[in-house]
């Protein structure tokens, strides 16, 4: 069975702490791995989840402040190590270029991983991944900064019901095509997935959010400090809960706490975001994507 989840390796802000990892978010794809923003420690926080450089196949950087990047040598060093045979996407700020060199080139390491490098710019790009696409869309930040949108296509699938109801089995259930195969499949929307980190609100913040399964997204600040997180270019607990509710998010994961907030305030996060599918991460969480369902 092919395996779907968000396995979380960080979850603090720009300062760790004892019990938060700087930023690391490792999603698992089909076999497919997709590692968003490795802060420091990602490294040793893969192998505490029982992660390994072999699964990753994209490392998607949203912009370059330390606790989103400072993993990145450690990461692309170990890809070298363990010999990595298959090619991995690296998608990254074009405008932070400068510091994907300095990152990648940072210290002498052995082997040589093959890194396809997509850096994205103005109002962003689409990829094309082994069957998904992902889509990098400019947010509001301090320095260039990029969500992403990672995107299954629609498709059908066959009611046993009905194909039995026509008796059709075997190699002709492959050949249905026209009213045959309406009446025979229903649509199977793709799932979506959505990584929103560090930004104020803006449209684009809503255009990744838009009806996905999943959205991993910031919420450095609690209600207290709404003034203090717009100057800085972040989001609040309640505006991530507010962009759940006007997208149709199914899960939504709350991530990126400031320091200055210790466990016994982790309750407010979730109060403020006010979501039913609200999930408040923590270091190693593993959070599986919702079941997949057929409908219009």
């Amino acid at each position: 069975m092919s395996t779907r989840e968000l396995v979380v390796l960080g979850t603090a802000g720009a300062v760790p702490t004892r019990r938060r990892n700087h930023n690391g978010y490792l999603l698992r794809w089909d076999g497919q791995g997709v590692l968003f923003d490795p802060g420091e420690g990602t490294q040793r926080q893969m192998a505490h989840a029982g992660a390994s450089a072999t699964e990753l196949h994209w490392l998607c950087v949203t912009h370059f402040h330390g606790d989103h990047s400072l993993g990145v040598p450690g990461i692309v060093q170990r890809l070298g190590r363990d010999g990595v045979p298959h090619p991995v996407h690296a998608v990254y700020p074009a405008e932070g270029a400068q510091y994907w060199d300095r990152l990648k080139n940072a210290t002498s390491y052995f082997g040589s991983p093959t890194l396809v490098e997509h850096p994205v710019s103005g109002p962003g790009d689409t990829l094309q991944g082994n069957g998904f696409t992902l889509t990098a869309l400019p947010l509001a930040h301090s320095i260039a900064t990029y969500g992403y949108r990672l995107a299954e296509p629609d498709s059908r699938t066959f009611l046993p019901e009905k194909l039995r109801e026509h008796g059709i089995s075997g190699a002709a259930i492959r050949e249905l095509s026209g009213a045959q195969l309406e009446e025979c499949s229903a649509p199977r929307p793709g799932q979506k997935v959505a990584f929103v980190m560090d930004t104020r609100l803006c449209d684009n913040v809503f255009e990744l959010a838009e009806g996905v399964d999943m959205l991993i997204i910031e919420s450095t600040f609690l209600d207290s400090e709404t003034a203090h997180a717009h100057e800085r270019g972040h989001l609040t607990a309640r505006q991530a809960g507010e962009v759940a509710r006007s997208c149709g998010v199914k899960t939504l994961v709350l991530t990126h706490f400031s320091e200055r907030y210790t466990e016994k305030e982790d309750h407010l996060f979730l109060e403020q975001a006010a979501f039913g599918g609200a999930v408040l991460a923590h270091d190693l969480d593993r959070i599986a994507l919702p079941v997949r369902r057929t409908g219009s």
